[in-house]
Formats: C-alpha cells, structure tokens, sequence
C-alpha cells in the first residue's frame, strides 16, 4: 500500500481521508492490521501525534478498532460497516451512471415488492404527496427531480426495513445529482415528463394493490427506461 507525503494544515484529518480511501478502494479490508504509529508516522512523513489523533477519529467513527498490546485493525465487516464503506466509495467521485443504475435496480426493485407487502396507509399518502407534486412541477414546466426523489424515499420506507432506508439516505445525495443530469436530457422530449410520472404511478398502483411481482416489474421497466433514455445503457448480453 502507498502512503502519500502530508501537506496540509490539519494533519490529522488527511490521514483519515487516506485510510479512508484506502478502504474505500479495497486495498484496506475488514480484518487488517495497520501500521503502528511510528511506522505510519514515518511513512506519510508527519509527527506521531498527528497519527494518533487520526486513530482516535477513526476508531470513533467504528471503522478502526485498537487492541492494546496488539495493534490497530479495520473493524471486521458488518451492517453499519457497509453502509459507511459504500458511503466512501460515493464520496470517492469515481460513480458511473452505470454503476449507480445497477445499484438502483438492485436496491429499488426489491424495495418495490417490500412496500407492496408491508406498506401502510400512511406510507401511500407520502407515495401520492410525492406524485402529486411532481405532477404540479411538470405543469409548471419543472424538472419535479427533488419530488422524483421523495417519492422513491417513501417506497423505501414503507419496506419497514430499517437497513434499506439507511442505504438509500447513504445513495440519496449521489442520485439526485445524476439523476438531475438526466431528467434534463430526458425533457428534451416533451412527452416524456408525463411518460416518466405514469411509470411512478404504476409503480404506486402496484404498492398500494399489494402486487408484490407487478411492483417489482413496474420498478424495474421504470428503471431500465431512465437508464436506456437518458444514458444510453443498453443491458450487457453474453
């Protein structure tokens, strides 16, 4: 592994960010023992002081955990570890739309058939605030991204599945950056708003309906619309 020269006023805070990426990049994995101190100190030509006050933030952050008369390790993989790992490799830039469509379908479409087994009346009435006031936006010639947004929120928690709604908070920022991008492209076509708000409430219907396959389905040909139409991703065949 390749530790850069420190140049920056809050030492520290650089160390975490190159830890950081290290993990995030996969050249640190959960279970690994870190440099001691002074060899860390050595390597990035910084002051030992400096070193420890980067383990002190990282371990508490939980992604480090110090064993006295042992040595420092990457804390072994668990729920809320992937979770702040996936959230490193976002805040990393290197996201592709590819990357974050796939993330989406993978996430997304089960959501969809969760919220269609476990949704409540309060969850449809976020769904169809959501839906209304996209609607709203479209008539006002408005992109409707932020309402877009809420809505696949409200799908993602009406799976009553608490680690499903921190993975969407964790990829909200992301995708509402990208996606943003592409509802620009897509209005090009002045059908395609409309187009875009009927596939949001067959997804609904689906919801509200307790159709977990046609939830799911209906997730999915959204999904792969957006990425086809604004990407221009075609699905990989052998």
């Amino acid at each position: 592994m390749v530790f850069k020269p420190i140049r920056t006023k809050k030492i520290y805070e650089e160390i975490v960010e190159q830890i950081k990426a290290l993990i995030a990049d996969g050249t640190l994995k959960p279970g690994d023992r870190l440099m001691s101190e002074r060899e860390l100190a050595e390597r990035m030509q910084v002051g030992r002081s400096a070193v420890r006050e980067a383990f002190r933030a990282l371990e508490a952050m939980k992604i480090i955990q110090i064993r006295p008369g042992e040595g420092t390790y990457i804390r072994e993989a668990s729920a809320d570890f992937i979770i702040d790992a996936l959230s490193l490799v976002l805040n990393t830039g290197n996201e592709t739309a590819r990357e974050l469509m796939e993330l989406r379908k993978i996430l997304e479409v089960e959501c969809a058939g969760l919220a269609a087994k476990r949704r409540t009346e309060k969850d449809l009435d976020a769904m169809k605030k959501a839906l209304n006031q996209m609607e709203q936006d479209i008539e006002e010639g408005n992109i409707g991204d932020q309402a877009d947004l809420l809505f696949h929120y409200s799908v993602a928690k009406a799976t009553s599945n608490i680690m499903v709604l921190k993975l969407m908070t964790t990829i909200s920022d992301t995708m509402n950056h990208v996606m943003r991008e592409a509802r620009y492209k897509l209005y090009r076509d002045p059908d395609y708003p409309r187009n875009l708000l009927k596939q949001h409430w067959e997804i609904f219907d689906a919801i509200e309906a307790k159709k977990m396959f046609h939830a799911q389905k209906a997730m999915f040909l959204h999904l792969d619309g957006v990425e086809k139409n604004a990407f221009g991703i075609e699905e990989e065949t052998d």
